[in-house]
């Protein structure tokens, strides 16, 4: 099962790495080897950003949404070979690591959650709570959505696409069903990038779950199966031992790198002036103003 979502994950560009010369702009003005965009196992990044852009169009009706939804999501799963392998594989994983019978109701929050919860709900035949940003929530089932203000201290299955440090929870997804009287047991991830989520939802009282971790080994069997060479592995695995000093030697090796990305395109140009208006990896030591 791992090993089928990492073929997943690299043929739909889910996960992708830079060429070794070439690392990626992050939003936050830093840089790093590799992306994780786990919705594009819809089945490729078209495909994802354009049921992002349905989910988009259609959330604004908060009672009709999920129903619609969830229609497309159906369609979907009946005609792609890989979002079926994916929903297939994340409910077997539950079937075989969790008491079905004490799940009373599945949840996914607004957007991307949406592109696995509700076919996870569907299969495993639990109704669906589906959450949005402003902690409002709409109860989806047997096809019909509405709203609810107590569930009665029920135990829910938070399904997600990835988790990184636990901020959406946090800050909606946990509020927002305590809110209702009910309480997230379970969470259950296609990815886990490994960055403190599974900590903060242990103190937040969720045993955590992840189909895939976004470790060494996972890199190292897309290196195996030919999905990245070498040089890109080598790129990976410094990062993940060591982020910060990673890029920093990076740059230093690479100075033209910054040069050229603060006189780029406005997107990349505006996070290279983060990274160098935020001193990240010291670059002020040896990058001229």
């Amino acid at each position: 099962m791992n090993q089928l979502l990492i073929d997943y994950l690299f043929k739909t560009n889910a996960i992708r790495v830079c060429p070794k010369d070439k690392p990626f702009w992050y939003t936050s003005g830093r840089i790093g080897p590799y992306y994780v965009n786990t919705h594009f196992l819809y089945g490729s990044e078209e495909k994802a950003n354009s049921f992002l852009a349905d989910i988009d169009r259609l959330k604004e009706d908060k009672l009709s949404c999920s129903k619609e939804i969830h229609k497309l999501s159906q369609k979907n799963y009946s005609t792609d070979e890989i979002y079926k392998g994916t929903i297939d594989a994340l409910v077997a994983y539950v079937s075989q690591n969790l008491d079905i019978s004490k799940i009373d109701l599945i949840s996914g929050g607004e957007r991307r959650d949406w592109f696995f919860s509700f076919m996870v709900a569907e299969l495993l035949n639990k109704p669906h709570i589906t959450l949005f940003k402003d902690k409002s929530a709409v109860l989806y089932k047997d096809g019909e959505s509405t709203l609810i203000d107590d569930l009665n201290g029920k135990n829910v299955l938070h399904i997600a696409d990835l988790i990184t440090t636990a901020s959406s929870y946090e800050r909606a997804w946990v509020p927002a069903i305590k809110n209702l009287g009910a309480d997230i047991k379970w969470s259950l991830v296609v990815v886990d990038r490994l960055q403190g989520g599974k900590e903060i939802l242990a103190g937040l009282g969720l045993e955590s779950h992840a189909m895939v971790d976004i470790d060494t080994q996972v890199f190292t069997k897309a290196k195996d199966s030919g999905y990245i060479d070498e040089a890109q592995l080598s790129l990976v695995l410094d990062y993940i031992r060591n982020p910060e000093n990673s890029m920093k030697e990076f740059l230093m090796k690479n100075p033209d790198f910054l040069v050229q990305s603060l006189a780029a395109d406005e997107k990349t140009a505006q996070r290279a002036r983060l990274l160098v208006e935020n001193d990240f990896y010291q670059v002020s030591l040896f990058v001229k103003d």
